[in-house]
């Protein structure tokens, strides 16, 4: 949790030292610091699985937050944000020797560090690390005929709350209006210790938001 606060406090104080010593007389959009909130869904699954016969299907769900632009020069500039993201997947296999289904949601605070590159002033491409913290979790079991036992595997199961990950898109900006896509992988697996015999994963989704800049 103290890594979590010196990120959160890291990018508050970047961000406001750059809205105060970047200059806003330019004319070019490209070369001026930028503040916007967006909110869209996610179309999230897993990747690398490993359970006993564990198969996936993506699930959808709910992303948005708050964004910064920070140029450096013209043509690129660094891209913050600050994200509240539902991943998850409706998932199946054995386990105990027994079959069950169920659907996990997950809700994570993702900080995403993205570069830009700024061709125009109505497009930019973005990637790159981002860290997520999960806040919430949900277990949803539809069928099994050892569900108690399945749930309480999953609810005792040791999960990584603090996940590092890349991602990488475009915006396309239409006077304040932003249009985002975005691609992101886990690069770490749910497992903490990795000791659980519930299904280890990584994420991967895609992104779709509309912001709004000013």
């Amino acid at each position: 949790m103290k890594h979590f606060n010196l990120i959160i406090a890291t990018l508050f104080v970047t961000c406001t030292m750059s809205s105060v010593t970047i200059a806003q007389d330019t004319d070019d959009p490209r070369e001026q610091f930028r503040f916007g909130v967006k909110a869209g869904i996610n179309y999230s699954n897993v990747w690398d699985e490993q359970g006993e016969d564990f198969e996936a299907d993506a699930r959808v769900g709910f992303a948005g937050g708050v964004y910064f632009g920070i140029p450096v020069g013209r043509f690129m500039g660094i891209q913050p944000e600050l994200l509240v993201s539902q991943k998850g997947f409706q998932g199946g296999g054995t386990m105990f020797g027994t079959p069950y289904s169920y659907t996990k949601t997950t809700t994570h605070l993702d900080i995403p560090l993205q570069f830009q590159i700024k061709p125009t002033e109505f497009f930019t491409v973005v990637a790159g690390p981002q860290y997520s913290y999960l806040i919430h979790q949900k277990n949803t079991f539809t069928s099994g005929s050892n569900t108690t036992a399945h749930e309480q595997e999953f609810n005792n199961d040791n999960v990584r709350k603090n996940v590092l990950g890349f991602v990488t898109g475009g915006d396309i900006i239409i006077k304040q209006v932003v249009i985002s896509g975005r691609m992101g992988w886990d690069f770490q697996t749910n497992h903490g210790d990795g000791s659980s015999s519930t299904p280890r994963y990584k994420n991967k989704w895609i992104q779709f938001t509309v912001g709004f800049q000013i």
